[in-house]
């Protein structure tokens, strides 16, 4: 049996195993990992030390340091006091805060990134929802669905905006520019679309919406000393997201320097509590993290075979010549392929075929930046971006921001199943790459 046989058998199974939910998805990605390695598909190297097939620890050690500061922050009342805030600004009325928790999240998806958004909103979410005794599901997969949608609008707000950039020798206010105009339709398009599906059959009692309205978001606050230095501390470490490109310092870096500044300031803290020592390191999410090791193995073996590229060679290949079928091409692929795997390695794929194709359409040009700029190479990029980033709404592993929220939701008594993540996903996903479709033939093809 060849590798890539092989490697497409081990990951298809483990697909199905993750889909239909007949076993943990940690222990299915996991198990898939153990066999991508033993039976000689990716080497233990490759699997834990190539930055192209293997663990993106950029990705793991960025969730692990700021599960860590959450934890720690969780004690002070904080999240507590956001969710009275939050509720009491939209009244407390449910379409309200969906509308408002959804628009926060894509706003500061945009100028974080994604995945950190989702670890600070989410506790927040489960307060509302507690308070005012509703189902977190619908906001928590809105909020999702809203964070890959906002983290589309920048550079900074999704992995895969990063890795194109840098290949493509796009800037900051390139993708502003460009990617943040149709953002902004597309997230309109979406609470018009959340109104239609949840605007009417959201209600709470008016009991419960007088009680929120009536609290002081001053009690919630149980430390006032600790909340001063976690806010100081969380300004710091936002400040380092902001700025980690100019600090030459990676977003896992940063959320590891937060976490440390937490945990020195945190010891007497939890001392004084009478609580096990280093028990914020215990509540970080191990299953979570160990999910996605498996899954960056699985899916580097993908990579290593060729399966991946092979698949974004025939997306370029079956148009080539035709700037219009090429970019449409890209865009809708991109956005079906990065449902089914993560995005990362699908983008690593890409970005060598679309210079190949540069290249072999411009041989004349020698400059890289021109080459890559050329008005016939642009449109490919940001179809790619677009496909990349959208596309992660459809399934539940579609994006690493997804899988965090579902775990938050299952801990809180609401599991959220593949095909219920599909359901609410899918059809946002779809519709807005359909929007980015239109947007880019109006802007690049016409």
């Amino acid at each position: 049996m060849s590798d890539l046989t092989l490697a497409l058998l081990i990951f298809g199974v483990a697909y199905l195993a993750i889909v239909t939910e007949r076993l943990h998805k940690t222990v299915v990605a996991l198990c898939g990992a153990t066999l991508m390695i033993s039976l000689g598909v990716l080497t233990q190297e490759e699997a834990f030390h190539s930055r192209e097939f293997g663990v993106d620890y950029n990705v793991i050690f960025l969730l692990i340091g700021m599960m860590v500061i959450i934890n720690i922050t969780r004690k002070t009342g904080l999240f507590e006091v956001l969710a009275i805030w939050a509720a009491k600004r939209a009244e407390a009325r449910p379409f309200r805060m969906l509308v408002l928790l959804s628009v926060i999240t894509a706003v500061v998806s945009a100028l974080l990134d994604n995945v950190t958004t989702v670890l600070l909103m989410a506790p927040v979410t489960l307060e509302i929802t507690r308070r005012l005794e509703l189902n977190p599901e619908a906001f928590l997969l809105s909020e999702v669905v809203a964070s890959n949608i906002g983290g589309t609008a920048t550079l900074v707000g999704d992995p895969p905006n990063i890795m194109i950039a840098s290949k493509a020798a796009l800037g900051f206010m390139d993708f502003l520019f460009v990617l943040a105009p149709v953002v902004v339709v597309i997230m309109l398009a979406y609470l018009a679309g959340l109104w239609w599906v949840f605007g009417r059959t959201m209600t709470v009692s008016e009991k419960l919406r007088h009680s929120v309205m009536a609290l002081d978001e001053q009690q919630a606050v149980r430390h006032p000393a600790m909340l001063r230095r976690c806010l100081w501390l969380l300004g710091l470490t936002t400040l380092g997201f902001f700025f980690h490109g100019l600090l030459r310092l990676e977003p896992a870096t940063v959320a590891l320097l937060g976490a440390s500044l937490f945990m020195l300031v945190g010891h007497d803290y939890d001392e004084k509590e009478g609580e096990q020592d280093l028990d914020y390191l215990m509540q970080v999410e191990w299953k979570t993290i160990f999910f996605f090791i498996g899954l960056f193995i699985l899916v580097g073996g993908l990579v290593k075979v060729g399966a991946i590229r092979y698949l974004a060679d025939q997306l370029v290949q079956v148009t080539r010549g035709n700037l219009a079928g090429t970019t449409v091409a890209v865009l809708w692929g991109s956005a079906v392929l990065s449902a089914i795997v993560d995005n990362i390695p699908y983008v690593a794929a890409m970005n060598p075929l679309i210079v190949d194709l540069a290249r072999s359409l411009h041989p004349e040009i020698s400059d890289y930046a021109t080459l890559v700029h050329q008005p016939d190479i642009l449109p490919l990029w940001w179809a790619l971006a677009l496909g990349a980033c959208l596309g992660g709404n459809g399934t539940l592993i579609g994006a690493s921001a997804n899988v965090i929220v579902v775990d938050y939701a299952r801990r809180a008594g609401h599991p959220i199943s593949f095909a219920r993540f599909m359901a609410f996903g899918l059809p946002v996903m779809l519709g807005s790459v359909a929007i980015s479709a239109v947007y880019l033939w109006l802007q690049f093809l016409m």
